[in-house]
């Protein structure tokens, strides 16, 4: 890869997942800067901004439906390209609001390396279609907030699951299910915050469009 090309940003907050694809990248040539989530991309973006960016969606902080959500509200970045990688939201209408709000493209955990360098590939030599406007702050909001709502009742359903399977384990079946019941309580917590935040967010604007509409500010 070359100067003008530019770098690729890797985004994922699971270090051995992000040490593969940084590894893979690099031994192919690729120049690459790694960020473990929304946030640390943004900060990377605003020194120079990548060619691709290459994100997972669930992650602390700032998730990767954020992340994209804020690139393409800024017209400096709203025509990078973004290869969303996910585990977790991998329903098909995960995906059709992932591009609605403006993900080139979706590619499903775990990953296929083969895949993932075809992307990259297509995404560098081919003509990216010039990204349409973004999503309105409700519309994204809105429909983010029900991506998180029915992935938390999964979250919780799948807890669930294991604690009741745990006691009829053998003891080397437990350690594996307990592993897994870690990770699904860390994943039900990232999204219980994600949804706090939306919630939040949802309410400071509900209550401005409630001041425009009484006159109370300005429009």
């Amino acid at each position: 890869m070359n100067e003008q090309t530019g770098y690729l940003l890797v985004v994922e907050d699971i270090p051995n997942i992000l040490n593969l694809i940084d590894t893979t990248l690099k031994f192919k040539g690729y120049r690459v800067i790694t960020a473990r989530n929304g946030e640390e991309a943004l900060v990377a973006i605003e020194k120079e901004h990548p060619a691709i960016v290459i994100t997972d969606i669930l992650m602390p902080r700032m998730d990767g439906f954020s992340l994209v959500h804020r690139l393409r509200l800024d017209p400096k970045t709203r025509n990078i390209p973004v290869v969303f990688l996910s585990a977790t939201y991998v329903a098909p209408e995960d995906k059709t609001f992932a591009v609605l709000i403006g993900a080139t493209r979706f590619l499903e955990k775990p990953i296929d390396i083969e895949q993932l360098m075809r992307t990259i590939t297509e995404l560098l030599t081919e003509e990216i279609p010039i990204a349409t406007e973004p999503l309105k702050e409700f519309e994204f909001y809105d429909g983010y907030r029900k991506r998180l709502k029915i992935k938390l009742d999964q979250k919780i359903t799948q807890i669930v699951r294991i604690e009741r399977l745990l006691p009829t384990m053998s003891e080397e079946e437990k350690a594996t299910f307990a592993n897994s019941l870690l990770s699904a309580i860390n994943e039900r917590d990232e999204i219980r915050f994600q949804l706090d935040q939306v919630n939040e967010r949802i309410e400071v604007n509900t209550k401005t469009e409630e001041k425009i509409l009484r006159g109370d500010v300005e429009s």
